[in-house]
């Protein structure tokens, strides 16, 4: 089989097939079932799914809130899910709300689920799961069928099936309301998947009972396999599996080494799917495979990592794929759903898929065939990767769109926001290794990278009928990455206090040898006995929170262990690691039970920035884009967010960093939050022109939604806080006075 091989395209359902769809859905419509959704969707006055519908638009065709009495907007209510009189924590939150029949559902920050009055706020109900998880969650699914209501949502390993008008779990739901999250992963593995760690941080969608959903799994050694999987959403059985990682005799098999699938993880859905109801079909895009940035025990394309997907929903067969990027050796995931829309190409109305990525390309594809709606080239790249490793030589470049974000970083890249900040980052920056490409590959002297924190992010994207696509980038966050060798790590924490070598090989690529963090993507650990019981530090190990993956292979002593580390309960012994031969370091193989061991590992992994913590790359660092995906051109990008200090030295608007998402409405609005300066904003889509904003209670890192209660439509966000700033932990809705 031909590993350059790009689409493989099977069975185009034929026009009497899709009639035959649409006058089932039809008759489901008429029988009460779950696909009542449609016509809510059409209206507006509902927000009943995850983006607004299951084509994923964020698009509403709501008018009453305008350019001309947006300024009129005034808050109309404030929720607060947990109980902070009894020690409950404000933490950040990144739920979409969805509201069904005047009732918003939505999640804390405790992934406590709550129905609220949508009009008033009223709490209806509140599911307390008996487990606390600190992982995000950012939407919950509602399904009905007659008067059996039902929301489905997730909590660290577990699919939970709460009835929607009482909030009590439904018992004959899996196992007594809640379904597995490890069920069909661990097929031919070497070793349990129920010790791996497996959740789902975006919701699934349901095409006729099947409840289709990817995970969120480790993206080191650790890592579980991201297959995708269909439970009934009745009976919360296992329906089929969509091997991401193929299996012999699957196609994509030999686009891997022999066996890799029984202990590589990873090339998992984390960011959310789309649903085409008419042609059966549910859309997503998968991340990188495991371990993040070496590659070592992976050669080859590693198909389905870095692919859009079409899968037939009813059965997991594959329509086609894209394969984004080969190999990936820089975690350049697909973080958010798709958005389903149509254009007008070249005189031709054309049924597409709108995909962005974390490092910032967009990828307009063919519904029906996965095709480049715009030309792309595979070009040559830089190859000269660790030992060990097999960059693989080619990588494509789009046409257009032209990337939402930088893709290298050059002299002329540097900051320009003092003298001072100029000079810094100048002497920093040629201390590394000169940049070529994009696809540089990642060595022990260091590499400078985009993307890990998006160009495009979990918050999605919204498009108008127009075929106008509305996306938030980070377009100048530069990270740095140095490798090292797992056995001289292992030499050099061989020196440490127990605790202090378990967070060097387990929590100091993410938070730093310091414990200082990265800005706003990983918090500092510096006091955290002020902020955190000990319990509470160890849950978070054990259980994970946000972005942070749990660490369910650590027992409590070796828990115990970092927690009296980070306490300061630890002395750090003096002395100098022994000397490792060139010989050791080229040629001896690292072997681990658990459940394997990458040759390299991070050594660090943090932000560019200049002196003061601003990215070490001349603004804009935010934006709000507008592009035609007619043709493929950008109609206007301005920054989102700002930073008061700097705008008070008369800095133009930088730009924060942006997480969360848009809606756009018909009235020719564009709703979003995101950004650090803690504000949520009114644009005009046209022009990008800001028309109102209100300055919130905390920062809202999550996308709003808009629907209409008794003739009046409302605005509510997710104020979670977090990233940095202050917490938050509120759910907020305007309305106009």
């Amino acid at each position: 089989m031909n590993h350059r091989k790009e689409l493989e395209i099977s069975n185009i359902k034929s026009r009497s097939e899709i009639n035959t769809a649409i006058i089932f859905l039809f008759s489901m419509l008429i029988l009460g079932g779950c696909d009542l959704r449609s016509g809510r969707m059409e209206t507006g006055k509902d927000f009943p799914t995850y983006g607004g519908n299951n084509l994923n638009n964020r698009y509403s065709p709501l008018s009453q809130i305008n350019e001309d009495n947006v300024n009129d907007l005034e808050v109309a209510w404030t929720y607060l899910p947990i109980d902070t009189s009894s020690g409950g924590r404000r933490r950040e939150i990144q739920c979409q709300p969805i509201v069904v029949n005047g009732i918003l559902y939505g999640t804390s920050s405790e992934l406590d689920l709550f129905a609220l009055n949508a009009a008033t706020g009223e709490q209806l109900w509140k599911y307390e799961p008996d487990k606390r998880h600190g992982h995000s969650s950012r939407g919950v699914t509602y399904w009905e069928n007659g008067e059996n209501k039902r929301i489905l949502y997730t909590v660290g390993p577990f699919l939970h099936a709460v009835n929607a008008q009482t909030g009590q779990l439904i018992p004959t739901f899996g196992e007594e309301g809640k379904a597995d999250l490890h069920a069909g992963l661990g097929e031919n593995l070497k070793h349990d998947v129920q010790q791996l760690s497996v959740r789902a941080t975006s919701p699934g969608v349901i095409y006729k009972n099947n409840y289709i959903i990817g995970s969120s799994v480790s993206e080191g050694g650790d890592a579980a396999p991201g297959h995708i999987r269909a439970f009934d959403v009745i009976t919360g059985e296992l329906k089929w599996v969509f091997h991401t990682i193929p299996q012999p005799g699957e196609f994509g098999y030999d686009t891997w080494p022999d066996g890799a699938y029984q202990k590589i993880g990873g090339a998992n859905n984390w960011g959310g799917m789309a649903l085409d109801e008419d042609r059966g079909v549910v859309y997503f895009g998968t991340g990188s495979p495991s371990s993040d940035f070496y590659g070592g025990e992976r050669e080859g394309m590693n198909l389905f990592s870095n692919c859009i997907l079409a899968l037939d929903a009813a059965t997991g067969e594959m329509k086609w794929y894209f394969q984004a990027i080969h190999h990936d050796l820089w975690d350049r995931d697909f973080p958010c759903p798709p958005n389903l829309t149509t254009i007008n190409h070249n005189g031709k109305r054309i049924d597409v898929v709108v995909q962005t990525g974390k490092d910032g390309n967009v990828y307009v594809l063919n519904r029906d065939t996965g095709e480049s709606i715009f030309p792309f080239e595979e070009r040559p790249v830089p190859t000269n990767g660790l030992p060990g490793e097999h960059p693989y030589p080619t990588q494509k470049f789009l046409s257009k769109p032209k990337p939402l974000s930088r893709q290298l970083m050059t002299e002329d890249d540097i900051t320009d926001i003092s003298k001072e900040a100029h000079d810094f980052v100048s002497k920093r920056f040629s201390e590394f290794p000169r940049m070529e490409s994009p696809f540089q590959p990642p060595t022990t002297e260091g590499t400078i990278l985009f993307g890990y924190n998006g160009g495009a992010e979990w918050g999605g994207n919204a498009t108008d009928p127009d075929g106008i696509l509305y996306q938030n980038a980070n377009a100048g966050f530069p990270w740095e990455l140095k490798m090292i060798r797992k056995a001289e790590l292992d030499n050099e924490t061989s020196l440490m206090s127990p605790g202090n070598a378990l967070y060097a090989k387990n929590c100091s690529v993410c938070h730093g040898v310091n414990r200082e963090g990265n800005a706003d993507v990983v918090p500092s650990l510096i006091g955290i006995g002020e902020r955190r019981s000990t319990n509470e530090i160890d849950n978070l190990i054990s259980q994970g929170n946000g972005r942070m993956p749990p660490f369910p292979y650590l027992s409590e002593e070796k828990r115990k262990a970092i927690i009296d580390f980070l306490l300061g309960k630890e002395m750090i012994p003096s002395g100098k690691p022994k000397k490792i031969e060139k010989a050791d370091i080229h040629d001896q193989k690292q072997v681990s039970d658990f459940p394997y061991s990458p040759e390299y590992v991070i050594k660090t992994w943090d932000y560019f920035t200049d002196h003061n913590g601003y990215p070490a790359v001349k603004p804009p660092w935010g934006t709000l884009n507008a592009i035609d995906l007619n043709t493929g051109d950008y109609l206007w990008t301005v920054p989102l967010g700002e930073y008061p200090e700097l705008t008070a030295k008369g800095i133009p608007t930088t730009g924060t960093a942006t997480y969360g998402g848009p809606i756009v409405t018909a009235s020719g609005l564009l709703f979003i939050a995101s950004t650090r300066d803690e504000k949520i904003r009114a644009f005009k889509k046209k022009t990008g022109k800001v028309v109102w904003e209100y300055q919130l209670k905390a920062g809202a890192f999550s996308t709003p939604i808009t629907y209409e209660v008794d003739g009046k439509q409302y605005i509510a966000i997710a104020v979670g806080g977090g990233r940095g700033m202050k917490p938050g932990g509120w759910y907020m809705a305007f309305t106009l006075n």
